[in-house]
């Protein structure tokens, strides 16, 4: 993948990486039924792990590893708890309380306590297409959950869930703060990063829950997770970013919300009302105006 791709085949790449992406959450849920959680969720990121660590050994990434300062580790050291200990480790969690569709929704308040946190930390202030964003994204929520009538595993999965948003916020304020200095290649991010938040993440998960015998069916999921939809998906959306905008990278980044909704109430069985339907679209076009004045994601960051 040397060259840029037309813009049409851009584009499809681009939905094919949101589908592998959106899957992930109906993978996640059926195997959350043998693996607990938080040691799923290492596994995953273990595996992917390993399968990216070879690049680290190239003649350009080894001699940025080399170059690091004290500072740069600090960083990278920090993203990795983010990114991978705490907003992976929250999102196994939360999907293991919560239906998918409120997962990926929830997940999308990203974008907004991003643009609020990028004020104060990197001077960066929202336009007012994003405030109407704010708005926007906020009527669809409390369309998509009212009357609020939560459950006891509900309220958890939300505690949880409000906890990874933050720590996705903060590692995505953190990302674009490590990528703006242009220092560090991005795939040296991901390598280093990755490999110190899902060791983490995996030694948490066995300690707390323990290691069950894992079906060769779970087996293939954790592969697929691993390497189709974490290495390989990863690939594909940065070669697609060297030819679309900011903007159509949000817009198709944006259409997983109901890539994922389709795809649950196909796997999973999880229905969604008239109601919480037209609550999903308001918040996802909100979380689209959010997000038009950004670049996409970053290279070297993962988006599931």
């Amino acid at each position: 993948m040397s060259k840029s791709p037309s813009h049409l085949a851009a584009i499809l790449l681009a939905l094919l990486v949101t589908f592998l992406w959106s899957t992930s959450f109906v993978i996640i849920k059926i195997g959350l039924a043998e693996i607990p959680p938080l040691t799923f969720a290492g596994l995953r990121y273990t595996i992917a792990f390993i399968c990216l660590l070879p690049f680290a050994f190239t003649k350009t990434n080894s001699s940025v590893i080399k170059n690091l300062e004290k500072k740069d580790w600090l960083k990278l050291v920090l993203l990795g708890f983010l990114f991978y200990a705490f907003t992976q480790g929250t999102q196994f969690l939360g999907l293991s309380l919560l239906p998918a569709v409120t997962v990926s929704l929830w997940l999308n308040f990203t974008p907004l306590i991003v643009a609020v946190m990028a004020i104060f930390l990197i001077n960066e202030y929202p336009t007012k297409l994003q405030w109407f964003g704010v708005v926007l994204f906020i009527v669809g929520i409390f369309t998509y959950f009212f009357p609020v009538a939560l459950s006891e595993n509900l309220g958890i999965g939300m505690v949880v869930m409000t906890v990874g948003v933050f720590a996705n916020s903060a590692s995505a304020v953190l990302g674009r703060n490590i990528n703006r200095e242009s220092r560090i290649i991005p795939i040296v991010v991901t390598i280093i990063s990755m490999g110190i938040g899902s060791i983490l993440l995996f030694v948490i998960g066995i300690i707390h829950q323990g290691l069950p015998p894992i079906s060769f069916q779970n087996y293939l999921y954790l592969l697929w997770l691993a390497v189709i939809n974490t290495a390989l998906a990863f690939t594909i959306w940065n070669f697609t970013l060297r030819t679309l905008s900011a903007m159509e990278s949000s817009i198709i980044n944006g259409t997983m919300l109901i890539q994922i909704a389709v795809l649950a109430w196909i796997f999973l069985g999880e229905a969604i009302t008239l109601q919480e339907g037209i609550g999903m679209l308001i918040a996802a076009f909100g979380a689209l105006f959010v997000q038009l004045r950004k670049s996409p994601l970053s290279k070297g960051e993962f988006r599931k």
